[in-house]
Order: structure tokens, then sequence, then C-alpha cells
């Protein structure tokens, strides 16, 4: 069985959170579907390592609600339902594009190299079909962003508002390319904070979530959803 995501697990973390990273990613992007019933044995096989990691990761799995536990069998993918779904873009349409406004109009210093290299290695996922390095880079891309503001608990309470969303559509959207439109956002977005435009930095990110809701459904935002 391949890797999910087609990504090979990276040595320079530990077993444990190499597991959990690809696992969460892979339910974040719908690739695992809800209900998708998973084993330690058959996860172990998969990225030929002992089932004593596996079984760490799927516990940590558990504590973050990415999966519950099944007596004698496992543990399933949890299902979040739509009207959560909602309320969970709801909540970040409220903070995300407010904290790009203000970072663009902060003057507060952004390492353009860096986040210039996130945003290639975003478009660079979306090209190649790499759902894993896609979500890597895109998470850490938002997440660094709003740490400039230096408010560890907004920071934190996306970073728990991005971990819930399923973005169930995500391998059908990748597919069809349509997933391209979203990643080239990333270089307008430092475009605008970057000239200071904080209203245009707002009304992106905006627009940037609200694919969202069209990945769920599985099908092109252009039909109506």
């Amino acid at each position: 069985m391949r890797n999910l995501s087609g990504s090979k697990i990276q040595r320079q973390l530990s077993l444990r959170a190499q597991v959990e990273e690809a696992l969460s990613s892979a339910i974040v992007s719908g690739e695992l579907a809800p209900g998708s019933l998973l084993t330690v044995p058959t996860l172990a096989a998969q990225y030929e390592m002992s089932a004593t990691p596996v079984r760490e990761a799927m516990l940590d799995l558990e504590k973050r609600g990415f999966v519950t536990p099944v007596r004698n069998k496992g543990f399933r993918v949890t299902t979040v339902s739509e009207e959560v779904l909602g309320q969970l873009l709801d909540v970040r349409q409220r903070l995300e594009p407010s904290a790009m406004r203000d970072l663009a109009a902060s003057g507060i210093p952004v390492d353009m190299t860096r986040f210039r290299a996130l945003a290639d290695a975003i478009v660079a996922g979306a090209t190649t079909s790499d759902l894993h390095a896609y979500l890597q880079a895109d998470r850490e891309f938002h997440l660094a962003l709003t740490d400039l503001l230096a408010n560890p608990l907004l920071t934190q309470l996306i970073a728990d508002l991005r971990s819930r969303t399923r973005l169930v559509g995500l391998v059908t959207m990748l597919e069809s390319r349509q997933l391209d439109q979203s990643a080239s956002e990333h270089h307008l977005l430092l475009d605008r904070i970057e000239a200071g435009d904080a209203e245009g930095a707002k009304a992106l990110m905006h627009q940037h979530l609200s694919h969202i809701s069209g990945w769920w459904a599985g099908r092109s935002e252009t039909s109506g959803h």
C-alpha cells in the first residue's frame, strides 16, 4: 500500500509525528473519508514501522478529534456535519480576513523571501498533485503570517479551527486543477500585504476562505456551490 497523499515519510520528524502529520493531512483533505476505519497493524505495514509509534499517533489524533476508537477494531475517522463545518468557516471568516487586514496596516516587517518560498511550495504542491506538501506549506504560510501579530492566542485559535475543518472535496479539486487558483492567491495576498493594502488583504483572504464551501461539496464552485 502506498503512503497517503503519495508522500514519503520524512526522517527528520519522529515516527509518531510523521504518522500523525500524514494522517491528519489525509483526513483534512478528505483523502481519508469520514467513517473510514483505520487499524494499527495495517498502518504500521503501510509505513514500514512498528506498531508503537502508529498507536501513539492514533491516540494523539483521537485527542484532536480526528478519530474515535472502535472496540476491537481500530479507529474510525470522525464525521463532521455540514452544520458544524459551516460554523467553523463562519468563525474563520470573522478572524482570518481581519488578521490579514491588521497585518497589512501594521507596518510589521514581513520576511518576504520566506513567505514567497512558502507560496511557491503551495503552488508546487497543487501543480504536482501532492496534497500532503500543499497542506503542510499552506498551514505554515497562514499561521506564520498570523503569528507576526504577536497574539499567540489568536494563532492557536486559528490553528485549531484549521485542524477541525474538513476539506472533503479537495481531492476532486486537485484532479480538476481548480486548486491552482487557490494556490496562486497566496502570492496575491503577499502583494497586498507588501503594498500596505489593508482592505485588499482582507477581501482576498475572505475570497480565499470562500473556496472551502465548494471543496465540501466536492464539485466546482463555478457550478453555484
